[in-house]
């Protein structure tokens, strides 16, 4: 029964989203280059997507925080963001740290992420994850996923 239930939520819920309520939905994604990223949100920005973080958004992909209005982005019990500082290949095609560019990134987030990074030592080449409960303090849970933890 609560099986049918949770179908039922999640049917009204798919029934009711037209095309201007359009999502875009980030899963495991690990990254890339800034100025790709910063392309992709802006444009996602532009069309007044929601955005809906479920699964691994780690380096580059954290740019949406910055990009994108918080009152567009919610969060599923899945997701996980990872930080760390920028970094280029120096010509031995060993990673080094770019501190322009590790700059520019930090600069993009809002004041809570800064608060959260700063107190775990800033942006630096170790990874580190904001989720779950951290993570759901700052952003909305979504309704999509709230309504199947009800469900269950």
């Amino acid at each position: 029964m609560k099986f049918l239930m949770g179908l039922l939520a999640v049917i009204v819920l798919l029934a009711s989203v037209g095309t201007s309520h359009a999502v875009v939905r980030i899963g495991e994604d690990r990254g890339g280059r800034i100025g790709t990223y910063v392309d992709k949100y802006q444009e996602v920005r532009s069309s007044g997507q929601m955005v809906i973080i479920d699964g691994l958004c780690a380096s580059a992909c954290t740019i949406v925080l910055g990009a994108i209005p918080h009152d567009k982005i919610c969060v599923t019990s899945h997701a996980a963001l990872g930080f760390h500082a920028a970094w280029d290949l120096d010509e031995d095609g060993h990673a080094i740290t770019n501190p322009e560019a590790t700059h520019m990134l930090y600069s993009m987030y809002p004041a809570p992420v800064k608060r959260w990074i700063n107190q775990r030592g800033g942006l630096t080449p170790h990874m580190i994850y904001l989720r779950g409960k951290e993570l759901t303090s700052m952003y909305h849970p979504c309704f999509l996923d709230a309504r199947a933890s009800a469900a269950h």
